[in-house]
């Protein structure tokens, strides 16, 4: 096993064209840790954001990537979980365990659950960060429930088509926006109500709604509390502006709750159930070798893309 590895890196903030290929010391799995031989890792939106700001992260150099579907190279002391050899996915801890667009990673072992053996490693490293998205803000913040009526924002995107089979997967009644030329494919996916954003104002079509997910901000936020019923719950996975988000909630009778994704095993292994079981996929937008990383960031800043993006490193 070769003692370097190529990754993709930058020494600055700005657009696609700051992200390098690099050589970089292959990393060694330390307590509690594996090391893993990245196959494929998915391309979100914070990857390109951070790339972009200074967010979480502070400033680079460093190596972008969450999202991991690859074989276990090698494991640290204490970890029992998992051997050379096996086929894992998994997020790494977010945000500060990033570094998985690469060729190999380390991440604690108990982030990551075997890869579903139906599924290959691009469509395996698609899923771990949109989907626990998805799953925190629907079943651990929500609880959402058979029958009950959720509103997901941006539908067709990364974490809303996987939200819109989650709840599907709970028994709900899921509405979405979307521009109309991805409505066929999200009723394809189980969505009961479409809304063309670009037409219709969904405030004013959506009521009596039980749990919103706002993957947007915005003014969709004031609109979205609106639609909800009394004590409802909107949910955004945009964590800023809090304080005035709560209180406007307040005042209407209804709740809101900001989320961070985390690294989470039993949301790994419920998630991991979902795709065995053929009611979880990924929808792919599009694949790109690690070197092409940056055509990668370029098509996801389009906003356009349906489903996710996703690196290959093998």
């Amino acid at each position: 096993m070769s003692e370097t590895m190529r990754a993709i890196s930058q020494d600055e903030f700005g657009g696609p064209e700051v992200l390098r290929e690099v050589e970089l010391p292959r990393p060694e799995p330390g307590p509690s840790q594996v090391l893993i031989r990245v196959h494929a890792a998915g391309v979100n939106p914070t990857d390109w954001k951070h790339r972009a700001q200074q967010l979480f992260l502070g400033k680079p150099p460093y190596v972008l990537g969450w999202d991991v579907s690859g074989v276990v190279e090698a494991v640290g002391t204490g970890v029992t979980l998992h051997k050379p050899g096996d086929e894992v996915f998994g997020m790494l801890p977010y945000p500060h365990g990033v570094g998985s667009h690469a060729e190999y990673v380390t991440g604690p072992a108990r982030a990551f659950v075997r890869k579903p053996s139906g599924v290959d490693h691009v469509q395996a490293g698609a899923i771990p960060l949109a989907a626990l998205t998805a799953w925190q803000a629907l079943v651990d913040t929500a609880n959402l429930q058979a029958g009950q009526r959720v509103l997901i924002h941006a539908a067709a995107g990364g974490v809303g088509h996987l939200a819109v089979q989650i709840a599907k997967a709970r028994g709900a009644h899921v509405i979405g926006t979307a521009s109309a030329g991805k409505h066929e494919f999200l009723r394809g996916l189980g969505a009961d109500e479409l809304i063309d954003y670009r037409e219709v104002d969904f405030a004013d079509a959506v009521s009596d709604v039980d749990v919103v997910l706002d993957t947007i901000a915005g003014d969709y936020r004031s609109r979205s509390l609106r639609t909800l019923r009394p004590g409802g719950l909107l949910v955004s996975i945009l964590p800023y502006a809090k304080e005035e988000l709560v209180a406007e909630a307040e005042s209407l009778g209804v709740r809101a709750e900001l989320l961070l994704v985390e690294a989470d095993q039993a949301g790994m292994r419920a998630i991991a159930d979902l795709v065995e079981s053929g009611q979880l996929r990924a929808e792919i937008a599009g694949t790109f070798p690690l070197s092409d990383a940056a055509e990668a960031h370029a098509l996801g800043e389009t906003g356009r893309t349906t489903g996710k993006l996703v690196l290959t490193a093998r």
